[in-house]
């Protein structure tokens, strides 16, 4: 079974990739529409927010890009292709909001076309998903600004 069908999320930091700052590097997509009128959002892990998928780049992963789309698989049950690098985003949470269970992160954002959407995903016990227009995805991830950074750096329509 490929990675990207394994029905098991990943846990855990052993594997984890930092900077040589210290950051955490993570990895995300903004999984669009074919015709980029909408955006899939998935619900994070308490369900209390809406969020894009995303989560740590491991060291057995050899991009990036190969995280980000694990991390769309895990968390939003969805096969899709890389069409654009947004870029990195930095982390701005102040020294206070961050912890060593939740640190300084470095974010490596995709755009990705959706090509399948899975029934069944390894985390769909905790996590909703839902395509979203982009002023209602705007409203949802206004509190996330390195989440807003990197819809607004994708090709959605405005």
């Amino acid at each position: 079974m490929s990675q990207q069908q394994c029905m098991t999320a990943r846990t855990g930091r052993d594997k984890q990739r930092y900077s040589e700052s210290g950051e955490r590097l993570v990895a995300g997509v903004v999984p669009l529409s074919v015709d980029k009128t909408r955006v899939l959002l998935i619900q994070s892990s308490r369900r209390t927010a809406w969020v894009l998928p995303k989560g740590g780049w491991e060291t057995d992963e050899a991009t990036a890009a190969d995280a980000a789309k694990r991390e769309a698989w895990e968390e939003a049950g969805i096969h899709c292709v890389v069409t654009r690098d947004l870029g990195k985003i930095l982390d701005t949470r102040t020294p206070k909001e961050v912890s060593s269970s939740a640190p300084k992160a470095l974010y490596q954002f995709y755009q990705v076309r959706v090509e399948k959407e899975a029934t069944e995903w390894p985390e769909k016990h905790k996590r909703g998903r839902q395509w979203m227009s982009y002023p209602d995805a705007k409203e949802k991830l206004k509190g996330r600004p390195e989440l807003l950074q990197a819809l607004e750096r994708s090709e959605i329509v405005k």
